[in-house]
């Protein structure tokens, strides 16, 4: 239980972070580790310190911290040629700009390539994107991809196992199948990732000789991509989506 302070209530400080949604309460802890945080001008360098968010004047990096939002989760469908970041130093399309007129301070949760499209969730709550991005919680998302290569059963072998990223990290095996094709030499794949590392499955398919012509993102866990949405549009999530997401439901698995 939080303690009062006189008619306030105090809170831990990487707790207050992470609910204004600066960061999760993980990364805020590591802030405030590395002497970036002030309260009341002063460096805080305790995560568990308490203190009345009401009162207490909080800066990261010199930049004031303002008052908690009300948490608010979207899905936007991402189209491809857009960024899954908040702002481009040159100046191209991101999905802020699809999300112009939501007053929240939302961030993407997870990355989607440039190029590719579909489910993007966006958040202000630090807690649940930690749950969503963090690789212990095995949230498993799934791809529809067409792969355009001469086709053979043994492409779909070399799909299916561990393939070497470019940092030398070895992928798992993941499951992949065969939904049509191939018809004019591209063939509709459906991959599901518990890893998701950057762009792993371009580098899976180059691999297995293919070149991919089109990668949508479909689902997070159990929650797909509404089919009402077209690309550019977003809703927000209702509190039992996100209590599925977060694991209350059936999907995502417990922490190992």
């Amino acid at each position: 239980m939080k303690r009062k302070d006189g008619d306030g209530l105090l809170e831990r400080l990487q707790n207050i972070l992470s609910h204004a949604g600066v960061a999760s309460r993980r990364h805020a802890a590591e802030m405030i580790a590395e002497g970036r945080v002030t309260v009341d001008g002063l460096v805080v360098r305790e995560p568990g310190a308490r203190f009345d968010p009401a009162k207490a004047a909080i800066a990261v990096d010199g930049k004031a911290v303002a008052a908690a939002e009300k948490k608010r989760t979207i899905v936007l469908y991402k189209p491809a040629g857009v960024l899954s970041t908040m702002d481009d130093p040159f100046g191209g399309e991101t999905v802020a700009d699809l999300v112009k007129g939501i007053p929240e301070r939302l961030v993407p949760v997870g990355r989607l390539d440039k190029e590719s499209e579909g489910l993007l969730l966006m958040s202000n709550d630090g807690d649940l994107t930690l749950r969503l991005t963090h690789p212990r919680y095995e949230h498993e998302k799934r791809y529809m991809v067409k792969a355009a290569g001469r086709w053979n059963d043994d492409k779909l072998r070399v799909l299916r196992g561990s393939v070497r990223m470019p940092d030398g990290y070895m992928t798992r095996p993941v499951p992949v199948r065969v939904v049509s094709g191939p018809e004019n030499n591209v063939t509709t794949l459906e991959f599901v990732l518990g890893e998701g590392r950057k762009r792993q499955i371009r580098y899976m398919c180059s691999a297995a000789h293919l070149v991919v012509v089109s990668l949508k993102r479909v689902a997070v866990g159990s929650f797909g991509l509404p089919p009402e949405l077209k690309p550019g549009e977003w809703r927000d999530l209702s509190q039992a989506e996100i209590d599925s997401l977060l694991g209350k439901g059936q999907s995502g698995r417990k922490p190992k």
